[in-house]
């Protein structure tokens, strides 16, 4: 059977990964970041207290995941949305922001890859967003929100750089938009007053989509950074790509 493991599992995207792909058969090693278990199954493998934006995270995924002796694939899911605007940027947000998206992956990675556990045909992806497109970046949503596009935008590259570092070890590395989601997390800055014009969707929806985007994905698409579901759900794609875009949806950097 395959194996999975999901970073930033105990709620939204994260858990309904969980609950699908071990409805499927797979095993699943899933991350939070307290101590509790979020979804029973005989399939899932807790893994509690794992802060990405730490140090420590990589180190002690090695440790959890070794039973599993190599894992399939691995989905960084894990993020932090914190609002700013240009009257008042927030550094202390931005560290967070940078420090979980951008910078906490690449070690998680390093660490896995190091001991093993990440075998030629395994799959990365790293779950990102349409905002870190800078060229989708338009004057009809405007400025603000900095290091939530930025650090989206780092983690693009960091994604970039580490399907050159990985493509000759036969590990494919894709980044993704899920879609607009309709989760606590958007909910809890505000865009909730954005869903329905917004076209978003339930995680559930975006994990479904996802799974099967997965499935798919290979090495001949190593590096790139894609929509599952298509332009539907961001606002600017009309304004800056025009129509009749396609599903999956290849995004510009």
């Amino acid at each position: 059977m395959p194996t999975v493991l999901i970073v930033g599992a105990s709620r939204g995207l994260g858990l309904e990964l969980v609950k699908q792909y071990a409805e499927h058969g797979t095993t699943v090693y899933a991350t939070s970041r307290s101590h509790k278990s979020h979804h029973a199954s005989e399939r899932v493998h807790w893994v509690p207290n794992i802060d990405i934006g730490t140090e420590q995270a990589g180190p002690k995924l090695v440790d959890a995941c070794k039973p599993a002796g190599s894992l399939d694939t691995v989905i960084i899911t894990a993020g932090y949305f914190g609002t700013e605007s240009f009257d008042d940027p927030k550094w202390d947000e931005e560290v967070k922001m940078y420090t979980i998206s951008a910078i906490g992956p690449v070690f998680v990675v390093h660490h896995l890859y190091k001991a093993g556990l990440l075998p030629e045909g395994a799959k990365i992806i790293f779950v990102s967003s349409e905002s870190g497109s800078i060229t989708l970046r338009h004057e009809v949503e405007g400025g603000g929100n900095f290091a939530h596009h930025g650090s989206k935008a780092a983690l693009n590259m960091i994604g970039r750089l580490l399907s050159l570092d990985l493509k000759d070890k036969g590990v494919a590395v894709g980044i993704v938009h899920p879609g607009f989601m309709r989760t606590e997390m958007t909910k809890g800055v505000g865009f909730d007053k954005y869903w329905d014009d917004g076209g978003a969707v339930t995680p559930a929806e975006a994990a479904t989509s996802l799974i099967d985007f997965v499935q798919k994905f290979n090495m001949g698409m190593t590096g790139q950074y894609w929509a599952p579901r298509g332009p539907k759900d961001i606002g600017t794609a009309k304004h800056v790509l025009g129509e009749g875009l396609s599903t999956p949806l290849q995004l510009p950097w």
